[in-house]
């Protein structure tokens, strides 16, 4: 897959940057801002959120809310008070590949393709390997 952004960086330099510069303290200020973000919105993900949300649709294609349903019938309560962070959760499996998509009546339906297989198959064998790739999973939607 190409990133369109990939020379965005460098060609702003050029133009837009030319002569804009921010001081170390104002950098200091931004890095300090985002920190605090990240800080007041955790995400309770884990490994265990992320196996239960995979099983929930290794079958059949569920939409948010019945994915949602099941997580809370194993007792998963992680999305309890903030359910639109099991959306932000569900965006970023698809993206990584490890669940497909489809739009069927006007609800996005979800399910598990071959990567999110292999990913559950993989966890159930041998979970010490699966549970580093999932923990920088988890590291990654937490910035």
């Amino acid at each position: 897959m190409n990133d369109p952004f990939m020379n965005l960086k460098s060609s702003m330099k050029k133009s837009v940057f030319k002569d804009l510069s921010f001081s170390n303290e104002r950098k200091n200020a931004v890095r300090e801002a985002i920190r605090a973000n990240q800080q007041s919105q955790p995400h309770n993900w884990n490994i265990e959120t992320i196996i239960a949300i995979l099983e929930s649709v290794q079958h059949e294609s569920k939409d948010g809310y019945n994915i949602s349903i099941q997580l809370f019938q194993k007792n998963e309560r992680t999305f309890q008070k903030n359910e639109g962070q099991l959306y932000t959760l569900l965006h970023l499996l698809e993206n990584k590949e490890i669940i497909t998509s489809n739009w069927i009546n006007k609800k996005k339906y979800y399910s598990l393709n071959s990567k999110g297989k292999k990913y559950l198959a993989t966890y159930k064998q041998d979970t010490s390997k699966q549970e580093l790739s999932l923990k920088h999973l988890i590291e990654e939607a937490a910035l």
